[in-house]
């Protein structure tokens, strides 16, 4: 029995499971651990049959909220299969929650590194022109995403693609109203902007929702290779665009800032040159870029505003991210009203 806080999975009723799902290592028991991360939900490692498995489910507290994202995402994964989607592959999943008592999902574990554990790993740590190919692997990841055939795959009714540009600026202003603490220059500008220059139509598509070098997951050694796309917590049908738009917001316009908000980004390719390689890959054209770079700016201002008012409010919010919080949200709101007055848009 492995217990965290609240949460206790038994080992041989995750055996008999395991089995009965036709999973690695039949007949044997799992050793089991907790791992760190996860913000929105448990991780526990398995180990059995030579098979590593990462099992992923809502914590002991998770209100319905909760519970309900955790199935979108064994929906979503389902829907992955057989796609060209870098991912973890699902091995099997319990909807009903009746054997752990919560819905749950086992995926198999990602032989890879991930950016945020110290950043590049050995070579692309040094060697630039390796380097290179992390950026271009990380939007041929956003592309592939994007021109999966989700009807085919099962995910109607995922989203709400119609109406999804329509809704934008409304929503995330009424998000904003709901605990607005300071004024944030240029956030009237850009969504005046935005509304007057929204698509007038797109292609829908999967979206990640917060698609950057945090959340995925690459192969050791060169050359790079995406190895898996991970936290599917905001995913949704809309426009498979605004992944692209979210990769780039560390870009200065051709050239990415020198930090790209957690990452040396020195050496990276220009972002012409990234996006000819998100149009090869996805089909899509990127032509109307600068309406997807104000939108993403904005919004994760307006996101990231939220736990820096909660802050403000309660104080208990760490010290470090409450300071650059506070200076980052401003520059992310000023870059999108910088954005909109040198696109060439209306």
């Amino acid at each position: 029995m492995v217990t965290a806080g609240d949460a206790r999975l038994d080992a041989g009723t995750l055996e008999r499971w395991l089995d009965a799902h036709e999973a690695p290592g039949t007949g044997e028991e799992p050793l089991l651990q907790q791992l760190k991360g996860g913000s929105q939900n448990t991780l526990f490692l398995l180990e059995r049959g030579g098979e590593r498995m990462v099992l992923r489910m809502p914590g002991p507290r998770a209100d319905a909220v909760r519970i309900d994202g955790l199935l979108r995402e064994i929906r979503l994964v389902r829907a992955l299969s057989g796609t060209d989607v870098p991912h973890a592959a699902l091995i099997a999943a319990d909807d009903s929650g009746a054997v752990l008592g919560m819905p749950f999902y086992v995926m198999r574990a990602i032989d890879g590194w991930s950016p945020m554990d110290g950043g590049w790993q050995a070579p692309f740590d040094t060697d630039l022109e390796a380097r290179r190919g992390l950026a271009f692997e990380l939007i041929a990841g956003a592309a592939k995403l994007g021109r999966v055939d989700w009807r085919a795959q099962g995910l109607e009714g995922f989203g709400r693609p119609d109406g999804f540009h329509e809704r934008q600026v409304d929503r995330w202003l009424a998000f904003l109203d709901a605990y607005k603490v300071r004024d944030l220059p240029g956030l009237d500008e850009a969504a005046d902007w935005l509304r007057r220059n929204r698509p007038e139509r797109y292609k829908p598509g999967i979206m990640h929702g917060d698609y950057q070098f945090a959340d995925v997951m690459f192969a050791h050694g060169t050359p790079a290779r995406l190895a898996a796309i991970v936290d599917w917590e905001m995913t949704t049908v809309g426009d498979p665009l605004l992944d692209l738009a979210w990769a780039l917001l560390g870009y200065d316009g051709e050239n990415p800032s020198d930090d790209g908000f957690y990452l040396d980004m020195t050496g990276m390719p220009t972002r012409s040159e990234l996006l000819d390689n998100y149009e090869k890959v996805s089909g899509l054209s990127t032509e109307n870029i600068d309406y997807y770079l104000v939108l993403a700016n904005w919004k994760l201002g307006i996101v990231l505003e939220k736990t820096y008012a909660a802050g403000v409010r309660t104080g208990k919010v760490d010290s470090q991210i409450q300071a650059a919080f506070g200076a980052m949200i401003p520059r992310l709101i000023a870059t999108a009203a910088d954005l909109a007055r040198s696109s060439k848009g209306r």
